[in-house]
């Protein structure tokens, strides 16, 4: 698989789960996002370090790691080798999670069928593992919604983000067509997932709620993702958005 091919399958895969953020929005093609947030967690060939290393085939450069403590979280920034959207990489780590939840989050990924471990393309298509009960996923999601999050969507793109400058607008303006569209933004950046840096303005719109089938084929109407619009506080700056987007007291070095 080239890089084209899998970014194609990423975003068809995101409309497809998503499907009110395609048709004709400035937001309807990957081409035009500043970045994409891929969040997967640290168990077995699902691991960061393994998935990374696709990504390194494609093109990708890890130009910096963030870890979020407080939200079990470890992040890798990945430079494409053109003008293309950045990928946000996170790993959410499990040993954060009690006893009980994350005994659950394990059962299911060890269901994992063989078959489904190989191949580049494991962002495009689908969890590979069972769905959870409903009980599981309340357990879960009480816990931590990340958590809840992955138990139900696998290793995949939760969010892309799109710089309002690369669209040739601003923040407000896009703000009000995102309403007019039926989104509405929160300024809490990400509450579950991570903290935005101040170096940028942003506004994330959850999705509208997916009815999903569960594993005794109960359905239940879930959030799945959404879309972010990020504008730099200090426009000119040389730096892409998507190298501002996490605080800078979050920065590790690479080993």
């Amino acid at each position: 698989m080239q890089r084209e091919e899998f970014l194609q399958q990423l975003w068809l895969d995101y409309i497809h789960m998503h499907p009110e953020l395609g048709g004709k929005h400035p937001w309807a093609q990957s081409k035009d996002a500043e970045y994409l947030a891929i969040l997967t967690l640290n168990i077995g060939s699902f691991n960061a370090e393994t998935l990374q290393r696709s990504l390194t085939r494609f093109g990708y450069r890890a130009t910096g790691r963030f870890a979020i403590v407080d939200r079990g979280l470890l992040f890798t920034l990945l430079a494409p080798p053109d003008d293309d959207a950045w990928i946000l990489l996170g790993e959410f780590q499990t040993g954060s999670l009690m006893h009980q939840p994350r005994h659950q989050l394990q059962t299911l990924v060890d269901q994992t069928q063989p078959r489904d471990l190989r191949g580049q393309n494991l962002f495009c298509r689908g969890r590979p593992w069972p769905m959870p009960d409903w009980a599981t996923y309340q357990a879960l999601h009480a816990e931590h919604p990340l958590a809840a999050w992955l138990a139900i969507m696998g290793p995949r793109l939760h969010h892309a983000g799109f710089d309002c400058e690369r669209l040739g607008s601003d923040l407000s303006s896009l703000d009000f067509s995102m309403q007019q569209a039926g989104l509405h933004g929160s300024i809490d950046p990400l509450q579950d997932i991570f903290p935005v840096s101040p170096l940028l303005h942003y506004r994330f719109y959850p999705a509208g709620a997916q009815r999903l089938p569960f594993a005794q084929g109960d359905e239940h109407r879930v959030t799945t993702g959404g879309i972010a619009l990020v504008q730099k506080s200090l426009p000119n700056t040389q730096e892409r958005a998507a190298e501002l987007l996490l605080p800078h007291h979050t920065r590790c070095e690479i080993a």
